[in-house]
């Protein structure tokens, strides 16, 4: 991403004045040879975060699921009012946060967060009461489902109204396997508002590309877990498997 050298960079604490806990989201997924392209047309109309001169950023995420894996089933069932349950290092400025993603009937994503020891695949007490009364789950029958790793660009609207997250890099591991989705960029706008409004909604819009729904955890348990339906994922797994052919898997 040679082009994001040429946006200017914003802070943590200016970027927080754009938290948008509750808001609304537009994803798009495609090639990653296409993003610089995209990211110099929308330059001037965006900052990009950058924290001890890193603009870049490691990200590590552990999901919960119960069992039966029911948040995974309810997201490949079309349920609305759905949950995800995670754990997120933010590794450059080493923080991390035990997170609960609500997508309510209305496609608004509602997070709620709490600090959190993420190198512990267990709750403490107050993540217990946390996740008890925060959701639909109990903590005591969830377990560890699924970890990713990835690195995220994330622009900040210069009218402080919209935030744009860009993710590359994308690696999956569970039971002993790992799924590298190397060439895949996943861009997701968050926004109070209509994204309609959004540059870089426009500039997808220029390169035709659409806007498609992509949980990083549904799929990569897709992928890395073969006991799981998964009927309602498989027309993204084939673009994935034979249109991008960038799928690398070791065990």
């Amino acid at each position: 991403m040679q082009n994001i050298k040429s946006f200017t960079s914003i802070s943590l604490k200016q970027m927080n004045k754009v938290k948008l806990m509750n808001r609304m989201d537009r994803k798009y997924w495609f090639r990653a040879d296409t993003l610089n392209a995209i990211l110099e047309e929308v330059k001037d109309d965006y900052y990009v975060l950058e924290i001890n001169g890193v603009r870049n950023m490691p990200y590590a995420t552990s999901y919960f699921d119960t069992s039966k894996s029911a948040m995974f089933t309810a997201h490949h069932n079309g349920k609305l009012n759905r949950y995800k349950i995670r754990k997120r290092k933010y590794e450059i400025s080493d923080l991390g946060f035990l997170e609960i993603k609500f997508k309510n009937n209305k496609g608004r994503t509602i997070k709620k967060r709490i600090p959190t020891d993420t190198d512990s695949m267990d709750f403490s007490k107050e993540e217990q009461s946390f996740i008890n009364d925060s959701s639909p789950y109990k903590a005591e029958y969830l377990k560890f489902s699924l970890q990713n790793r990835f690195n995220r660009l994330t622009l900040v609207n210069k009218n402080y109204k919209e935030r744009c997250t860009i993710d590359v890099d994308l690696e999956f591991f569970y039971n002993g396997n790992r799924m590298s989705l190397s060439d895949i960029a996943i861009v997701e706008i968050k926004t109070d508002a209509n994204a309609k409004s959004s540059p870089l909604y426009k500039a997808l819009r220029d390169y035709r590309l659409r806007s498609s729904g992509f949980s990083k955890y549904c799929i990569g348990k897709s992928l890395l877990d073969n006991d799981l339906k998964k009927n309602a994922f498989k027309p993204k797994l084939r673009f994935i498997e034979k249109t991008l052919k960038t799928i690398k898997r070791t065990s």
